[in-house]
């Protein structure tokens, strides 16, 4: 009997046993569980603090793109020895020169007001001054004494021109018998009108672009500017001369630019959003694009052109640059992969924003971190290309120098890239899938030195627009924002060319451009023209 019951507590004993390995096991695989889920969030809130991070910098923070540099961190190559003997290794008796730093020197007011008109104002004697306080004999003048100099402005203003031509009669056939009498009349010839019955000028119509264009006031804010004057011109006046003069006069030009664009060899682009409220169609909050194009560091000169186009499609750029053959600087967006005749660039500017995007904040310079080291390694070939700049180099020499410095730096940083094992949903993974998945178009560069390192002059010439997007907001119809384009064209085409903006704008409108004008005549009103040249620099 006792010994069944001595079983019987065993056989308890076993299940009891039994019970709490599998509460046990139970509680492991809560605990495992419980620490995935943990890590989970963990990670979660890693990239959700890291979202905020990069968020409150393009909210908050600088939009430059430097980054700090320490030296003596990461050094991949004996960078400081080559630059100071390219041919090879520095001997003992050749001495070492090294570049002093010397401050820009602060700029007089002569060179400040440059070109602009200046006149002189002297100051004469008070009637008390004039005789002499011990004698009383009158003063003599004898010269005059430099005091200051000061900037004056006058206001704009504008004034109303009431055209009248002359009539004239034959004096002689007046006089004949009135069965003989043929008397003829004479009108003098009249400038064609800018606009057909509307009070526009060249002048008005130029300053309106200049002030949206190149300055970014809206309509609605010159109408009001225009009040201030004594005139009362409505917004929907100024964009109705906008888009005629563009469509009528700026338009041939334009086309012209794009024939010559499309004959180049190396060309950028970019793009951006722009909201067109009246579209067929479509709701007024669906995204258009404003596309730029612009030819590359071609050592001729520069061409930049915009497009309006309802959507970012693909066949949006191949409509566009439809007979030009060549290389093509852009981002990696996709939209421009297998054009016709294209060989693809793609910018590194862009590549290390992802990279400086994903370092987090304060680790700037500790170079433990990946993304810090991905960020150094761009450093370096954007270094290597100012010094080609610098050193003036000829396309073949630039294309030898890039072989010679920068493919060491793009071997090691591929060969680096790959081993990389970033977490997923962090910035450091998009930057290093963004660099892996495109790793052929970031070395197509290499090909020729006229080839851009960098999209940054596309980025520099749509800035404006950019800019501008901000005080105007939107267009209202498909013209408004063609006649934007073309008007935009303009004015980045005289500022890259060094021109006065509203004289060139002012010149294009008293030549009136038409179609019937060929591309040697067109050709005289290009900004790299001597005549426009001479006639659009300086001041207003």
């Amino acid at each position: 009997m006792s010994r069944n019951a001595a079983d019987t507590k065993i056989r308890e004993q076993k299940d009891l046993i039994s019970q709490l390995n599998m509460t046990i096991n139970s509680q492991n695989e809560l605990i495992a569980s419980l620490r995935s889920t943990l890590e989970e969030c963990n990670s979660t809130i890693a990239g959700l603090r890291e979202q905020v991070e990069y968020l409150t910098g393009k909210l908050f923070g600088t939009s430059s793109e430097k980054t700090k540099r320490m030296e003596g961190q990461l050094s991949l190559f004996d960078e400081a020895e080559q630059e100071a003997h390219p041919a090879g290794e520095i001997t003992a008796d050749e001495p070492v020169s090294v570049k002093e730093h010397t401050r820009r020197a602060k700029r007089t007011s002569s060179e400040i007001f440059n070109g602009v008109p200046c006149r002189d104002i002297v100051i004469p004697l008070s009637e008390d001054q004039r005789y002499c306080a011990d004698c009383g004999s009158e003063m003599e003048v004898i010269g005059k004494e430099f005091v200051r100099r000061e900037f004056r402005f006058t206001p704009a203003k504008g004034e109303v021109i009431n055209y009248y031509r002359e009539t004239a009669k034959c004096p002689r056939c007046s006089t004949e018998p009135a069965m003989e009498r043929n008397i003829r009349f004479v009108k003098a010839n009249v400038p064609e009108a800018l606009i057909p019955h509307s009070y526009a000028s060249a002048s008005a119509a130029a300053w309106v672009m200049y002030q949206k264009y190149a300055n970014a006031m809206p309509l609605y804010r010159q109408e009001q500017d225009w009040k201030q004057m004594g005139v009362t011109l409505s917004r929907a006046t100024l964009a109705n001369w906008i888009i005629y003069c563009s469509e009528n006069y700026f338009s041939p030009l334009y086309d012209y630019f794009h024939r010559e664009l499309l004959k180049r060899q190396f060309l950028m682009a970019d793009e951006t959003r722009l909201q067109v409220l009246k579209e067929d169609g479509r709701n007024a909050e669906t995204d258009s694009y404003m596309w730029l194009f612009r030819t590359g560091e071609d050592g001729l000169p520069a061409i930049i052109l915009y497009n309006y186009t309802q959507t970012r499609a693909k066949f949006n750029a191949e409509e566009f640059l439809k007979g030009f053959s060549g290389y093509l600087e852009t981002d990696c967006y996709q939209g421009y992969n297998n054009l016709p005749d294209v060989r693809r660039c793609c910018c590194w500017a862009h590549l290390r924003r992802y990279f400086v995007e994903a370092v987090p904040k304060g680790k700037e310079l500790d170079y433990g971190n990946p993304a810090a080291q991905a960020v150094q390694y761009c450093n370096t070939l954007f270094e290597y290309e100012r010094k080609s700049q610098q050193k003036g180099h000829t396309p073949g020499q630039r294309k030898e120098y890039r072989i010679q410095k920068e493919l060491p730096v793009l071997d090691a940083f591929w060969e680096w890239i790959s081993l990389q094992v970033p977490k997923k949903g962090t910035r450091f993974e998009k930057a290093v899938n963004y660099a892996q998945n495109h790793k052929e178009l970031f070395m197509t560069y290499l090909e020729d030195g006229r080839c851009s390192f960098s999209n940054n002059l596309s980025e520099n010439s749509i800035r404006p627009f950019t800019l501008g997007r901000k005080n105007w907001l939107f267009s209202d119809t498909p013209k408004g924002a063609q006649a934007s384009a073309v008007v935009y064209t303009m004015v980045e085409m005289a500022k890259a060319h060094n021109l006065n903006i509203y004289k060139y704008l002012n010149y294009l409108l008293e030549q009136l451009p038409d179609t019937k004008m060929t591309d040697e005549a067109l050709s005289r009103l290009v900004p790299w023209n001597e005549d426009i040249i001479a006639c659009c620099s300086g001041t207003m």
